[in-house]
């Protein structure tokens, strides 16, 4: 793909501009693990987008003369230099596609509505709402960018930044990778599934259990670096295929028990890999391992169609339909809360993506 098109001719403007944008993160269903340079995938993934589980970035531009540019940030309140290098190597990324950038200095304040360490990709909502804060200043500089257009852009941008930002942009499916399913698909930006979708994925439901808060042993990056030599990557990646191409009519006509069967499937998989790589290593807890009987028994015992997935770590996404929510919860309450740590767990749903407050 050429992705000049990406390239902004918009020149900056003298005055001051202010933009608030939150973004949702999102939880893959189709997993990708391994990707190439500048954060292309491997494979296609899937993902719900979140709801509640958000990133709040305020923006504020302002002019200068010379054409250095320069930013602070502050996270919930507090100034945070540590963060500059990763901020840095993304605006160095991106400054190609968006030049007017050089001419302001750009304060940025962001905060979460969800702690730290608690199972839910905050890279992917911080770095979308960034990328969709720029974008705001990009439509002010050239106002005949269509939405479309922003929303690509937007997705392009956040992937530079973290690689399942991508799909934080809209909602309540994203789809990124090039697929022969998908003819508008693409490496570079992730695009929302609309036509031909069950409702009962309109409204599905995600409650994260918190089994663990502490730091990953392995970070993603590092996951995804050990897939390059990993004696089943290409494997993996087929299988992923595969599955991607079982889950779309699945979508399409409702079926939980294949759904489920694959939402699963994937995450496992996703597992493995980390399982049999050179380092091993292995992010799920006993806990978790506890959880997943815990919600196979549940699931035989009532027919409730509750599944599972997990990111890269050790707690775990409960979906499950809306009609549902009562049974599930009454079950996390009951029992499941008691392997998390300190009783936590988050209740979020599907939603629809990032947006200009």
């Amino acid at each position: 793909m050429d992705d000049s098109r990406f390239i902004s001719s918009a020149e900056a403007l003298p005055t001051p501009f202010t933009t608030i944008c939150e973004a949702p993160s999102n939880i893959a269903l189709i997993k990708y693990w391994g990707k190439s340079a500048p954060q292309l995938p491997k494979n296609t993934s899937l993902s719900f987008t979140l709801d509640s589980s958000i990133t709040r970035t305020a923006l504020n531009f302002t002019p200068q003369k010379s054409t250095s540019f320069s930013f602070e940030f502050y996270f919930e309140g507090v100034l945070k230099p540590e963060f500059n290098p990763k901020l840095e190597a993304y605006f160095n990324q991106i400054r190609a596609y968006i030049p007017w950038i050089e001419n302001y200095h750009l304060l940025i304040k962001s905060q979460n509505s969800f702690p730290h360490s608690s199972g839910i990709a905050s890279s992917a909502s911080a770095m979308a709402a960034l990328s969709v804060g720029l974008m705001e200043m990009e439509r002010k500089l050239t106002p005949s960018l269509s939405e479309t257009a922003c929303s690509e852009k937007a997705s392009f941008l956040a992937r530079l930044g973290s690689g399942s930002a991508a799909r934080s942009i809209e909602g309540p499916l994203m789809l990124w990778g090039k697929t022969e399913y998908l003819k508008k698909s693409s490496d570079y930006y992730a695009i929302p599934l609309k036509a031909d979708i069950n409702p009962v994925f309109t409204t599905y439901q995600d409650t994260i259990l918190l089994v663990d808060k502490g730091s990953k042993p392995v970070s993603s990056t590092q996951g995804h670096q050990l897939m390059h030599k990993h004696p089943y990557a290409a494997q993996r990646f087929k299988q992923a295929k595969n599955h991607l191409k079982e889950l779309m009519p699945i979508l399409k006509s409702g079926d939980l028990a294949g759904f489920m069967q694959i939402v699963e499937s994937e995450a496992l998989s996703l597992h493995a890999m980390m399982m049999t790589s050179k380092p091993y290593y292995l992010l799920m807890k006993p806990n978790t391992l506890a959880v997943i009987e815990k919600v196979w028994n549940f699931r035989k015992e009532t027919r409730i169609p509750l599944c599972f997935t997990l990111d890269a770590g050790a707690n775990i996404h409960l979906l499950y339909p809306l009609a549902d929510k009562k049974a599930v919860l009454e079950l996390v309450e009951s029992d499941l809360k008691n392997y998390c740590n300190q009783g936590d767990y988050l209740i979020d749903q599907v939603g629809r993506g990032a947006k200009k407050v």
